[in-house]
């Protein structure tokens, strides 16, 4: 019996990176919910600027969604499914009834930054793994983020 998976990364390796993505994709699935919601909800005078902006981020993040969980499974792994799990699971918490325009964005801000701090750690961790795949995907995202990072502060001021 073989201690490495399909795409040749130690299993005790690949059992980590899973768990670990796991923990990202639960966080970015409530993070998707909350930036709906502020697409939703938002009000203000920067409605038509936010609404729009929100949408590009929670499609984007749907993407994102997908794609860790498509990982998940390259590594031979199974992807938390119910949003139960998500909430528990999940660093990033349910953002309920806000309206305010910069409250949403504050809110925008704190996910990207919570996300930015996990895919750090999986950046570790699947380069200690020899995890080429993981850790250029965790790159991408994390120097993403961080422009988006940048930009939501210069709004805020």
């Amino acid at each position: 019996m073989s201690d490495t998976n399909a795409i040749g990364l130690h299993q005790g390796s690949a059992s980590q990176l899973a768990e670990k993505l796991n923990v990202l994709l639960a966080n970015y699935q409530v993070f998707y919910m909350n930036v709906r919601g502020y697409h939703w909800n938002v009000k203000g005078p920067q409605f038509f600027e936010l609404h729009a902006k929100f949408e590009e981020f929670y499609t984007d993040l749907l993407t994102k969604v997908d794609e860790v969980a498509e990982r998940i499974l390259t590594l031979g792994h199974k992807p938390v499914h119910a949003y139960s799990d998500y909430v528990s699971m999940a660093q990033i918490r349910e953002d309920k009834d806000i309206h305010d325009g910069e409250a949403c964005v504050r809110g925008v801000l704190a996910g990207y930054q919570t996300l930015i701090e996990l895919q750090r750690e999986l950046l570790a961790l699947a380069s200690d793994a020899d995890d080429e795949g993981t850790a250029s995907q965790a790159g991408d995202y994390i120097r993403e983020q961080e422009k988006t990072v940048w930009m939501l502060n210069a709004y805020l001021g």
